[in-house]
């Protein structure tokens, strides 16, 4: 009776974590990356303001252009992406594959 039980528990949790490992993790809860929140984001916002839509992103990159500062936000999740551009700490630009099939 005892080994039915642990058996049974396991293949729950075998089940449960072949479901999970197949799940996108963009349509995870608590994941900011929605076409959602990137359609939020709109030309002159702050980086904090984005920031407070999408979270730190996956990484940035800054370069002094002598007359402007340019900023290169990347938001990652899986296959899923949204870069934000800067100029001088004001969104300038934005593209993404969310949304797309």
């Amino acid at each position: 009776m005892n080994r039915l039980k642990i058996s049974s528990l396991l293949v729950a949790l075998a089940a449960f974590l072949i479901t999970l490992s197949g799940c996108n993790r963009a349509t995870l809860p608590g994941s900011k990356l929605t076409k959602a929140n990137y359609d939020q984001i709109s030309m002159g916002m702050s980086k904090t303001q984005v920031e407070t839509i999408l979270g730190q992103p996956t990484n940035a990159e800054t370069k002094d252009m002598m007359i402007f500062k340019k900023t290169t936000y990347r938001y990652e999740d899986g296959t899923k992406f949204a870069m934000v551009t800067f100029k001088n700490d004001e969104v300038d630009g934005k593209d993404t594959n969310l949304g797309r099939d």
